[in-house]
């Protein structure tokens, strides 16, 4: 008899505090949680090591993963183009490039996809919507040597702040965009270098921006403001103790130009489209820092909460420390995005 082959796909988020992995497993119409790891990166030498020590501690079962890359060598545009069918634009896109990006076009990979017809931007007949990425090759060539150099088969390389909209995606369900989807909300995934700002409507994204203010930029924030040396300051980051109104008091400036930025990116946005964004999303390891939400509330004067990536995962107890998965939940909307690509193969 054959057997049935299991489809299974590792989330690897290679971060430059952490590297994640969570393996997901089709299991009929769902996913289950199949594998997990996770360790701190000293250093950029460290980390195929890192990668090694994740995959090697703990129980995977496939060597295909995905992976995404962000930073100031990818590039995404939101752009009109005349109307045409696809194959037709993945050649158009070469031509149009040039416009868009600050690269030669020889030097990056393209990809490009068309919006579906949902009327929130204003267009003529003739025209669509396209959103371009481009990243330079010599960054995803890294990617891929980095990879296969420790026995690992990339499948797809993807955007991280693309990857978060996923795992929104696959926590919520459809529905939760069928019930409004004129709504707009935001993802702010907040890391340890950078803060992606990804804003939704009706499940399609329309805007995403990286900004470099993060969980990185509060530690210096508490290491200067207490006297304390950067793994002091982390410490208290993470576990404030009983004053923790001392730590937001310290994080405050780099929090206020943070707050700015993100404020920047939505009237862009509702400028552009005539839509107000009414919620914020919040995940990665700089969104637990305590009191955060309630100051980003305020700031943001719209309603912002925490959102666990693993919501209506399925986590197999026997293979998977559920306990600490519960533990970095948060932290995990990368990963979880990277291997929802599962449901491709």
């Amino acid at each position: 008899m054959l057997r049935k082959k299991i489809k299974s796909l590792i989330g690897l988020d290679i971060g430059s505090r952490a590297i994640k992995a969570v393996e997901l497993t089709r299991e009929g119409h769902g996913y289950v949680m199949t594998g997990y790891g996770q360790t701190e990166v000293r250093s950029e030498e460290q980390r195929p090591d890192a990668i090694l020590e994740v995959l090697r501690d703990h129980s995977f079962h496939t060597k295909r993963v995905v992976t995404a890359v962000y930073g100031k060598s990818v590039i995404v545009r939101y752009l009109s183009m005349m109307r045409m069918p696809d194959e037709d634009l993945r050649n158009a896109i070469r031509y149009e490039a040039d416009k868009y990006i600050p690269f030669d076009v020889e030097d990056v990979v393209l990809d490009c996809q068309a919006f579906p017809e949902d009327g929130l931007a204003e267009q003529n007949e003739n025209e669509m919507r396209v959103v371009l990425v481009a990243v330079k090759r010599a960054l995803i060539e890294d990617h891929v040597s980095l990879l296969n150099g420790i026995g690992l088969q990339p499948t797809v390389i993807d955007v991280d702040s693309f990857a978060v909209g996923n795992a929104f995606e696959l926590s919520r369900g459809g529905s939760f965009y069928e019930e409004d989807a004129d709504r707009a909300i935001a993802l702010l995934d907040i890391g340890a270098n950078k803060t992606n700002i990804n804003i939704f409507c009706g499940g399609t994204s329309y805007f995403t921006r990286e900004v470099y203010l993060a969980g990185d930029d509060f530690t210096h924030a508490i290491a200067k403001r207490l006297g304390l040396d950067m793994q002091d300051a982390e410490s208290r980051k993470r576990l404030p103790g009983d004053h923790p109104e001392e730590i937001l008091e310290a994080v405050m400036p780099s929090f206020d130009d943070l707050s700015n930025e993100i404020l920047l990116s939505f009237d862009y946005f509702e400028n552009q489209f005539d839509r107000e964004v009414e919620e914020v999303y919040l995940s990665g390891g700089g969104a637990r820092l305590t009191g955060l939400q309630d100051a980003l509330e305020r700031t943001l004067n719209r309603k912002a909460r925490l959102w666990d990536p693993t919501e209506g995962i399925e986590i197999h107890e026997g293979a998977v420390d559920v306990g600490q998965v519960r533990e970095n939940a948060t932290q995990l909307a990368v990963a979880i995005g990277l291997a929802s690509r599962v449901q491709e193969l």
